[in-house]
């Protein structure tokens, strides 16, 4: 995969002598270059969409201070600046940070091919290719679950020689994380977004020059050298989504937290996963934290559907552990049998099996799409 040209337009975004640089994934996955018009807004290096989980993708604009900061405070985080392997696609903010710390570093970044998809054999391939001592890279859960649950030894041993795997893109189970300690992976969880550079929180606290606050009503505000000058092309958005306050520009997230006395921060879900249901009001976020506590239940995701009974109802799309008819079958008997007693009034009204949870290209949950496929299973019942 050629990355050339890419690093070459992004280098020079960087150092002023170019456009903006926004990139996108070619069949085979190789970077495509685009120069979207950025004029009005100083220093603009770097344009990333949204992923779009739940709508319409946004088209972020990130300044080349705003990068330099995350790629200092990552290096500090890490404790060092080493050789990236790049296996996220390098559209989403998590891929093209990759290249970008890369070049801060002066280092050569390694790209897996994502031709086939991402699969263990092709990121062990990749990670046999670097050559630095200091070695990082980026994945998601869904990545790292399928290269713990590979049989090579050889993929186990590839993901020990990283100095540090940042874990991003959504929650991570707490049983993935204890495998990753127990196959001696040194993962750092990570939350941000597109608009504050990537990932600025690592493990729950937030990096050098970050700030977090969580308001009153429990919303989660991320501010600092790393927020993104704002939305490419709307104004009115980007007015209600960044503040400046004592001139320091902060994100306000749609996500809820908490803070600790040490100030960790804890995500406790999106500000929009809560249904009100039969006049109740449910997290879908905890609703689904449950599920996955059962047996048969490899991830879930739960969301509100229109209902003429209860205004709202609880659905919930499920990753069966075992896909085959029987094990479908099993897991109905099971659900039936457990679910009830283990939730109550808080158990699914509708529920979708599946072998896998729908995903984005960034590996991210597709939220609105599995939402869709409730709203029809459940105005079909």
């Amino acid at each position: 995969m050629n990355i050339e040209p890419a690093l070459k337009a992004l280098a020079a975004a960087l150092h002023g002598e170019g456009p903006a640089v926004e990139l996108s994934a070619g069949p085979d996955g190789s970077p495509v270059l685009g120069f979207p018009d950025t004029a009005g807004i100083e220093d603009a290096a770097v344009v990333v969409r949204t992923s779009g989980s739940t709508g319409a993708p946004k088209a972020t604009v990130l300044t080349v201070e705003a990068l330099a900061a995350s790629s200092v405070a990552t290096a500090f985080a890490l404790k060092g600046e080493g050789q990236w392997l790049l296996a996220l696609p390098v559209q989403y903010v998590a891929g093209v940070q990759v290249l970008v710390r890369s070049l801060f570093a002066g280092t050569r970044p390694w790209v897996m091919d994502l031709s086939g998809g991402f699969t263990p054999e092709a990121f062990t391939a990749a990670a046999l290719e670097l050559t630095d001592k200091i070695r990082f890279t980026s994945l998601v859960p869904t990545q790292l679950q399928r290269l713990l649950d590979a049989p090579s030894a050889e993929t186990l041993a590839v993901l020990r020689r990283f100095n540090a795997i940042l874990l991003g893109g959504g929650p991570a189970p707490a049983e993935l994380l204890a495998a990753a300690r127990d196959a001696g992976a040194r993962v750092v969880t990570t939350y941000g977004s597109s608009e504050t550079c990537g990932g600025c929180v690592y493990d729950g606290l937030p990096l050098e020059d970050v700030l977090v606050r969580v308001e009153n009503d429990r919303r989660i505000l991320l501010g600092g050298a790393t927020v993104a000058a704002g939305y490419l092309q709307a104004p009115e958005l980007s007015a209600a989504t960044f503040i400046e306050e004592d001139g320091i520009r902060w994100y306000r997230t749609n996500d809820l937290g908490e803070l600790d006395a040490d100030g960790r921060l804890t995500v406790l879900g999106r500000a929009d996963d809560v249904v009100i249901t039969g006049g109740v009001k449910v997290s879908a976020a905890y609703v689904q934290a449950e599920l996955e506590k059962l047996d048969g239940v490899r991830a879930a995701f739960v969301a509100g559907v229109p209902s003429a009974e209860w205004g709202h109802a609880l659905a919930a799309y499920v990753a069966v552990g075992d896909s085959s008819p029987e094990g479908m079958a099993a897991f109905a008997a099971r659900r039936n049998e457990t679910w009830g007693p283990a939730l109550g009034a808080l158990a699914p009204k509708t529920v979708l099996p599946a072998a896998e949870l729908l995903m984005l290209p960034n590996g991210k949950p597709d939220r609105l799409g599995m939402t869709v496929l409730l709203d029809a299973l459940h105005q079909g019942k």
